[in-house]
């Protein structure tokens, strides 16, 4: 069911114009899609967040409740996550979508009780929910522990506005102190008074402290913060601007010297950006995201809490100006690129499609219907061969086989059941298939597809993790098979395959897998790029950890021959011509997709390349090879 009205709604707590980050990433990426037309609403909800009170409750149903049916509604961590119920009223007529700075369990200061009724409460929410959108991989990898599956999660980072991208740096007198900015609405987690702690043991040396953000939001922490500067005697040299527009932050960000950001935990840091785009030198805690955010040339981290090592880090360049000077030269001479908030909408449109579509896993199933045909074709004739000749010599049909004779096959990642139903038919002894991936709906369809086609079967819903793999494999299975899947997981996923294969004597079979290469004709000199940056996407985290990308079917047939397995490998390779139209054409667009996600600058000539390539797709001159190897390991006891 998908909704003829092409809005998305974006659903926040509270007022959209509030003047935090989390609610400033929801503005700049609205103008975003908007500027790509799309047609964005943005609702408020009144009542308390996050944990909603019945008025936020009533909220947030009543503003689904208006949701056509079919519709996208992309939904804020902060006004969902605590209210799954809600949630699963209507998940069955929409489309919904997570937005998610960071977990509401991680947030400081929480009673441990809160702590766990907040993880039970979002952990529910987002299995309930399509896709989830995070805004820095950090907390992407965080959301591993709320059960969500990887190919569910789309980073959107943030960008930085236009007005402080590349501004110029004002020149300020040599003799003047030095200026130290800090920007963030004053809270405990923010811990800005652990700066102040940290400036009170620095009164001897030259410098002047901006703290920016409204003293409002949490006016008894503000109040205590303006205590502890008198009684600090630090009156004159800390000043408190409250909230101030965009101009005068811009004008901020020009007249210092130093950022500070004392923060205990971030889900991105959005001001880290910002600061090094306007020339600054930054000091930061490693608090969350930041760990990953706030590094590079001209950033020095410290212990998130650690009042002592903050200290020291001021001192460090505070009393010793031609340092800082140094780290001020190296940050303006290595301005990291403006992010991109054109791009962080891409990804949430990408995100809102696969929502729109019901995509479950990495692939929808028009993507895995289309590139059947391509697979079986490519597949090694010569190993599907060898295979059935290898379970064939040591069985001997009986008249009736029981369960107990048939031989046992375990398909991982199963998908629409392509594997099974090209393997099924070839394999000359009575099979019964355990057919696995954590899509239910994708599930349905191939046991559906198998035991049409008169194979016996059982399916397994379940999420295949390197602790998880070997309990999901039957003690009897015989043959481990899967398609297209072991380039996209880690080393370790890899090494508990083989062990748990090699646990029970099993014959693993592992077919199509990426190589690296792909080519097409006629050629373009900017191929080599783009096949660079899929490569590199390829390696990037799909769930398990950094995956192996071309190098997994290499590395595991060293692994199978290293346990004494025979083992033997051939390429299947793609060669997708006029009949492959469609495929090809999904093909190219998720090339193009992947590349755009590792080199977001490059975005211009990687349009270009795919309307090109479209045009001689149309015109009927292209054509595709995209290289993939399979590899059969048979155990050392009977191996061929």
């Amino acid at each position: 069911m998908v909704s003829s009205d092409p809005t998305l709604r974006v659903i926040v707590p509270g007022d959209p114009e509030q003047n935090t980050g989390g609610y400033r990433y929801v503005r700049k990426l609205v103008e975003a899609l908007e500027q790509l037309g799309t047609c964005t609403e943005t609702l408020g909800l009144d009542g308390r967040f996050p944990r909603p009170d019945a008025l936020a409750r009533r909220e947030m149903d009543v503003a689904l409740s208006r949701c056509p049916d079919g519709a996208v509604a992309i939904l804020d961590g902060l006004a969902m996550g605590a209210m799954p119920d809600i949630l699963e009223q209507h998940a069955h007529r929409l489309r919904l979508l997570a937005l998610v700075h960071h977990p509401l369990a991680d947030e400081t200061g929480l009673h441990e009780s809160d702590r766990h009724w907040f993880f039970q409460q979002e952990r529910r929410a987002l299995a309930v929910v399509s896709q989830v959108v995070t805004t820095s991989a950090f907390t992407a990898r965080r959301l591993a522990a709320f059960g969500v599956p990887a190919e569910r999660i789309h980073t959107a980072l943030p960008g930085v506005a236009v007005h402080l991208a590349g501004a110029a740096v004002q020149e300020r007198p040599r003799a003047a102190p030095p200026e130290l900015l800090c920007v963030g609405h004053p809270s405990p987690r923010k811990a800005q008074h652990q700066l102040i702690e940290a400036l009170q043991a620095l009164q001897a040396l030259p410098w002047h402290c901006t703290l920016v953000g409204s003293l409002d939001r949490d006016r008894g922490y503000s109040q205590q913060m303006v205590a502890q500067i008198q009684q600090a005697g630090l009156n004159g040299r800390v000043t408190l601007t409250g909230e101030v527009g965009d101009g005068q932050l811009a004008d901020l960000y020009r007249r210092s010297d130093l950022f500070v950001f004392p923060s205990l935990y971030e889900g991105y840091g959005m001001v880290i950006d910002e600061a090094r785009s306007a020339g600054l030198p930054v000091i930061s805690s490693d608090g969350g995201a930041l760990a990953d955010t706030a590094v590079g040339v001209g950033v020095r981290q410290f212990p998130a809490g650690d009042v002592g090592a903050l200290t020291d880090a001021l001192r460090a360049w505070l009393a010793d100006p031609a340092e800082l000077a140094a780290q001020t030269d190296l940050v303006r001479s290595h301005r990291p690129r403006a992010g991109s908030w054109g791009q962080a909408a891409r990804v949430v449109l990408k995100a809102a499609r696969r929502a729109a579509t019901g995509a479950g896993t990495l692939f929808n199933d028009d993507w895995l219907a289309l590139r059947e045909s391509a697979d079986h074709r490519a597949r090694s004739a010569t190993l599907t061969r060898t295979l059935n000749t290898w379970l064939a010599q040591d069985w001997t049909q009986p008249e009736a086989p029981t369960p107990e004779q048939t031989v046992g096959v375990v398909d991982l990642g199963t998908g629409r059941g392509s594997n099974a139903l090209f393997l099924a038919p070839r394999l000359e002894v009575p099979q019964h298939w355990c057919l696995i991936d954590q899509d239910a709906r994708l599930l349905s369809v191939a046991r559906g597809r198998l035991q049409q086609s008169g194979t016996e079967c059982e399916a397994i819903e379940a999420r295949l993790t390197s602790q998880s793999l070997a309990e999901c494999i039957p003690p009897r299975t015989r043959l481990v098979t899967a398609s297209a899947l072991i380039d996209l997981v880690s080393q370790d996923w890899l090494e508990a395959l083989a062990t748990a294969v090699a646990d029970r004597g099993a014959a693993v079979l592992i077919v199509l897998s990426y190589t690296g290469y792909f080519r097409l004709a006629p050629a373009r000199r900017d191929d080599d790029r783009l096949r660079e940056l899929v490569n590199q996407h390829q390696k990037g985290d799909k769930g398990t950890g950094q995956a192996l990308g071309p190098q997994a079917p290499e590395a595991l047939a060293s692994r199978m021959a290293s346990a004494g397995y025979a083992v033997s490998v051939a390429e299947s390779t793609w060669r997708l011509d006029a009949r492959d139209g469609d495929l090809m054409s999904q093909l190219m667009e998720g090339w193009v997709s992947a590349a755009g996600e590792i080199a977001p600058d490059e975005q211009d000539w990687l349009s270009d390349w795919l309307s090109d390539r479209k045009a001689q797709l149309a015109a009927g001159i292209l054509s595709v090879e995209v290289g993939h190897r399979d590899v059969l390991a048979l155990p050392p006891d009977q191996g061929a």
